[in-house]
């Protein structure tokens, strides 16, 4: 959440200002999604907040059985919040579009299609939560890679990838190409069973509804996780978190490397789940070690401020950027915000943004108002 609520610092903006400064190239790249193949750290925030849902959902089934609930009604529960995530991501979706913006790509509405799935998973042996993930990655790799690839005569601008675009795969690797893909046919049969404004053609930047499949595998990842953890408990599984994180990080470099899947996030390629999973387990072990087994704990207090109302902050960064903005210059004008020259006016414009989400957030904390779903 914090990286998220980050993207305010503007970092590719000030970057541009220095074209010679390495720092500001790192800072840039690590703030933005990767064109297709790779990963830079914003391409952790979707991964880590699903990866995180699944650790949960251990102590949310606990917590509600200590409540004497039945399985139908955490289940019903369970089915309302799936609801609830995927109208709200639609509703975010929609804020700046004449009618409502059907789409199902954003990260609360995949994580809603797949959370009552792994709800279900929760309830299984290990042994068949490790057999539904492998399934799903197996199933959901075999289904893209029988799909005729394009070919060389494609018209790649006809589905919004423009003819100087060099991030396509040659060979195997074609079957996962930006927009010519299983979730490219899906959506432009799907998303156009819905009223728009205009018939669907292509997502910009490749996103697909398909991909909450395999976002169901990042969930289940964090689902063995949160397992591990009551398991261990008190004890910190950190080693076992390390051992997961290094299979699963050697597996999806090995299925890009050789060309059977390539590690793509915004389509979500099987391959993608296992690596960006892995990197998720090492998190989990840092982080683990570093506050439960050294007990360093106070640094990390502005994180458990956004932590605490993941809900809100997520909404805040959405839906408040532009009327925070908007009033600081209202009543601070620009100059302010150039006190250090033109180049850092962005950065210092969004370290005020930033502050102003985290005290509002921080109020909240005080005030003991968590948004829950």
């Amino acid at each position: 959440m914090l990286l998220m609520m980050g993207e305010v610092l503007n970092f590719a903006t000030v970057a541009r200002s220095f074209p010679n400064s390495l720092i500001w190239r790192i800072l840039a790249y690590n703030q933005t999604h990767v064109e297709w193949a790779g990963l830079g750290l914003h391409d952790m925030i979707q991964p880590s907040f699903t990866f995180l849902v699944g650790v949960a959902l251990p102590y949310s089934i606990q917590s509600r059985l200590r409540k004497e609930q039945s399985f139908g009604d955490q289940l019903a529960h369970t089915m309302w919040r799936s609801l609830f995530l995927v109208a709200l991501g639609i509703f975010l979706r929609s804020t700046h579009s004449g009618q409502t913006y059907f789409t199902f790509e954003d990260t609360l509405t995949q994580i809603g299609m797949g959370y009552t799935f792994a709800f279900l998973l929760a309830f299984c042996r290990p042994k068949w939560q490790w057999t539904t993930l492998t399934a799903i990655l197996f199933g959901y790799w075999l289904a893209w890679a029988l799909y005729p690839a394009p070919g060389p005569n494609f018209n790649y601008a006809s589905v919004g990838v423009p003819a100087d675009w060099h991030h396509n795969f040659t060979g195997f690797s074609a079957h996962w190409n930006k927009n010519s893909n299983l979730g490219q046919a899906f959506d432009v049969w799907f998303l156009n069973l819905f009223p728009r404004a205009s018939r669907f053609s292509y997502n910009g930047g490749g996103y697909l509804t398909l991909s909450f499949i395999p976002t169901l595998g990042t969930m289940l990842l964090g689902l063995q996780a949160g397992e591990w953890f009551r398991s261990a408990s008190p004890k910190i599984p950190v080693k076992r978190f390390l051992i997961a994180g290094a299979l699963l990080v050697t597996a999806g470099m090995l299925l890009h490397v050789t060309g059977i899947c390539p590690i793509v996030k915004r389509i979500w390629t099987p391959s993608w789940t296992l690596f960006s999973g892995g990197i998720c387990f090492f998190f989990l072990a840092a982080f683990s070690w570093i506050i439960d087994v050294k007990s360093f704990r106070r640094w990390a207090f502005p994180l458990v401020v956004v932590g605490m109302n993941s809900i809100a902050a997520y909404l805040i960064a959405d839906l408040w950027e532009d009327f925070i903005v908007r009033n600081l210059h209202t009543h601070l004008g620009y100059r302010f915000f150039q006190s250090f020259g033109m180049a850092l006016e962005p950065l210092m414009l969004g370290i005020a943004v930033m502050l102003i989400y985290w005290l509002i957030l921080f109020w909240m904390y005080r005030k003991s108002l968590f948004l829950r779903i």
